[in-house]
């Protein structure tokens, strides 16, 4: 199946050719899958790494030709466009970020650094290493992936063409962030049949299709939303609601770390469609399905890779700093494949929206990393 976008494959025939002219061996298939390697250059036996990252953006915010901005910050707010500004005040990072180089978007649509800048990370370390041959290390294996942001990119991902031994995914946000544990995710798409009458003689008869969607989301609760929610807690979202008196349909995704408290969430759900189901009589239908499940509890067995990346980080004097995803990344799924992948920092803030901003030094530490990696693997 082709990516969702045009735009992935023009992307993934750039990155082919680049990967080439660095003298890999590169190709790209009709899914989008960028696969390359760089061959081993000792006689050493050393575990095939990967490093991956995946070439779509958000599908929360218009496309097209980004301006970016590039700024030295000296402290205080940034303006993005007229009336439009990243306010300290709203967001306090900032004040970590003065002396450094953003970029920023033009505050007309997100700027791409996820995942281009994980892209660009892997890039740049590649190039490093084949300028630097004197660094030893075992095979590399590369992947630049598409559809990541709706959760099917890695569906059809092969593994045993890969052929890593286990991988990093270069799709994380600040400095030093390295995530081994993500959610469990479900998507629940929701129909509901009301029964439409003239409102002057509704009594007892119309059944508004828009306020029973209202009930099932007040059944839900306040408090498992994600607007109120943090660290290892749950939610369910609606991502999209298009409603009449007569029809409603609703999307909801549904995310917990825990799998049993996950699948307590989506049998709760179920549930109270039930309740409304009795109560109006069987107008709501509910198909659910998972998209991916906790990474974690595949790389508790393989925590080794992990503190290879640790160690790499503390070797740089980047601080460490260890979390759960509150999303996904093609690790979630390409963990359970077989191939573990933790998930390393990019640099970047404000992901999916105008206010998305990355500090070219962060970047250029996350290329670092990747370098890093290789000789700890090496050293090990």
């Amino acid at each position: 199946m082709k990516p969702t976008s045009e735009g992935q494959i023009e992307l993934g025939k750039i990155l082919k050719n680049e990967l080439n002219d660095l003298g890999l061996k590169a190709s790209i298939n009709d899914e989008g899958f960028v696969f390359s390697y760089l061959k081993a250059n000792t006689d050493k036996k050393l575990p095939k790494v990967g490093f991956i990252a995946h070439m779509d953006t958000s599908p929360e915010m218009p496309g097209g030709i980004t301006n970016p901005q590039i700024i030295k910050y000296e402290g205080g707010d940034i303006k993005l466009k007229e009336n439009i500004y990243i306010k300290e005040k709203d967001f306090p990072f900032l004040k970590d970020l003065r002396g450094k180089t953003l970029i920023t978007t033009n505050g007309e649509m997100l700027l791409g650094a996820d995942d281009k800048a994980g892209i660009a990370a892997i890039m740049d370390a590649l190039e490093y290493l084949v300028e630097n041959p004197e660094i030893e290390h075992g095979d590399i294996k590369i992947a630049f992936t598409p559809d990541e942001e709706i959760g099917t990119g890695c569906d059809t991902f092969d593994i045993d063409f890969f052929d890593a031994d286990f991988a990093y995914t270069i799709d994380g946000g600040k400095l030093g962030e390295l995530e081994y544990e993500s959610f469990n995710a479900a998507e629940a798409i929701i129909s509901i049949k009301g029964k439409s009458v003239h409102p002057g003689t509704a009594k007892n008869t119309m059944i508004n299709s828009i306020t029973v969607a209202k009930e099932l989301d007040d059944l839900l609760g306040q408090n498992k939303r994600p607007e109120h929610t943090e660290g290892y807690e749950g939610f369910y979202h609606m991502i999209s609601i298009t409603g009449s008196i007569e029809d409603t349909n609703l999307v909801y995704i549904i995310r917990d770390f825990d799998r049993k408290e996950f699948e307590n969430m989506k049998n709760f759900l179920k549930d109270c469609v039930g309740f409304l189901n009795k109560k109006y009589g069987n107008i709501i239908s509910i198909d659910m399905s998972d998209t991916y499940y906790n990474m974690g509890d595949i790389l508790k067995d393989h925590m080794e890779i992990v503190e290879y990346a640790k160690k790499a980080m503390e070797n740089l004097g980047i601080e460490v700093i260890e979390q759960p995803i509150r999303g996904g990344t093609d690790g979630s799924k390409l963990s359970f494949k077989g191939l573990p992948s933790p998930n390393l920092f990019t640099g970047g803030y404000n992901f999916h929206g105008i206010y998305e901003l990355i500090p070219i030094e962060d970047m250029k530490k996350s290329s670092e990393l990747i370098v890093e990696i290789i000789k700890e693997i090496n050293r090990k």
